[in-house]
């Protein structure tokens, strides 16, 4: 439970931190002296002249304050619609799950129907559709612990396999929703009898960095690649390294990468990771033109719509307002929920909803400002 909260969770990072810093009796100098940061972007941001575009600007400023970011971003979210009612629901759901060991006398579900049930979970998770991940999550993760419990000999390891990749499904919703706490609860349930798998390390390190924490990070990625982790986690460490302040290790690790892809797919990825450590990095032009050496059309929705989040970001800061705003709704229609529910696309959406003046930029983003529900 938070100390204090006395903003919505509608409202931008910067109203948050005026809050909270006026709650510890600290003035703008004390915490831009605390983070490392310029005063005059703590001005900016708690007038709302500037927005917040990087993890790790977020994390220094939360530890300046002695909060967790979610203190500051304002997750998880007040629902805004019917779906987001239904997505936000999913953790009820999964709490009383987490806290239900016993699974009674029902009977248990055949591996086969357990792995036609996580091919759409993983297909809802892959295009960004949080909605319909949201929808079949409660059934997957019953029918995953009835398959384990009933699984004969022959079975049971795929059966545990499948558990946990639904268990790291779950986590993964929950984290993006805001509910850390109980992602980690989730991915810890994954585990009994099975070790440390795979799965749950890479999610655990998406975890991480989400809380602002890139060396805990790239720690738990060590142990990731110890465990046969390959590409799938270069992205990850390598913004990971980014928020640490390492550039050129994160631009060699993608390199290396991207010279060992084995696809265009994997390269595109490669790619798009290139912009996302380049606005970590405060880096726009760089991140621009990374932005345009990907082929979207191998991103997956969910991937698509976080690298149409950082193009916007990076077009924002050269104050390019009418292809930022372009970048949004794009990414807006290739993952609704993707976007509305990052706190740093939220904190963009906020800032530009005030900045844009041209009548269609306006009522464009001001429409997508209340689908997020900041207005």
């Amino acid at each position: 439970m938070r100390e204090r909260d006395e903003t919505t969770g509608g409202s931008p990072i910067g109203a948050r931190l005026a809050a909270w810093r006026a709650h510890r009796r600290l003035s703008r100098e004390d915490v831009a002296s605390r983070a490392g940061l310029d005063v005059g972007y703590v001005v900016g941001l708690e007038t709302g002249a500037d927005w917040v575009d990087r993890r790790g600007r977020l994390a220094v400023l939360a530890g300046a304050l002695r909060l967790d970011v979610s203190d500051l971003t304002g997750q998880p979210y007040a629902p805004r619609g019917a779906e987001h009612a239904a997505v936000r629901a999913v953790a009820f759901h999964l709490r009383r799950r987490v806290l239900q060991w016993d699974l009674g006398t029902s009977a248990g579900r055949r591996v086969d129907d357990l792995t036609a049930l996580v091919r759409n979970a993983v297909t809802a998770d892959t295009a960004g559709d949080e909605y319909r991940l949201a929808l079949v999550l409660p059934e997957l993760i019953d029918a995953a612990d009835l398959a384990v419990a009933a699984a004969a000999r022959p079975e049971a390891e795929e059966a545990n396999r499948l558990r946990v990749q639904a268990h790291v499904l779950g986590a993964g919703l929950l984290r993006r929703l805001g509910y850390k706490d109980l992602a980690w609860m989730l991915l810890h349930r994954a585990r009994p009898g099975i070790g440390e798998p795979l799965p749950v390390l890479v999610e655990e390190v998406h975890l991480l960095i989400d809380l602002g924490l890139p060396e805990y990070a790239l720690a738990r990625a060590e142990r990731a690649q110890d465990a046969g982790a390959g590409q799938e986690l270069v992205p990850l460490t390598a913004l990971a390294q980014a928020m640490a302040g390492r550039r050129r290790y994160a631009e060699r690790l993608l390199d290396t990468a991207a010279a060992q892809a084995e696809s265009a797919g994997d390269r595109a990825t490669m790619d798009a990771a290139r912009a996302a450590v380049a606005i970590e990095c405060g880096d726009p032009e760089a991140a621009v033109d990374h932005v345009r050496a990907v082929d979207q059309r191998l991103l997956e929705g969910a991937s698509r719509s976080s690298l149409l989040v950082v193009a916007a970001a990076a077009e924002a800061r050269q104050d390019h307002t009418e292809q930022a705003v372009a970048r949004l709704l794009e990414a807006d229609s290739a993952a609704p929920f993707r976007l509305r529910l990052d706190p740093l696309a939220r904190d963009l959406v906020a800032t530009l909803a005030v900045r844009t003046t041209g009548t269609y930029q306006a009522a464009a983003v001001g429409n997508l400002a209340e689908r997020a529900g900041l207005r």
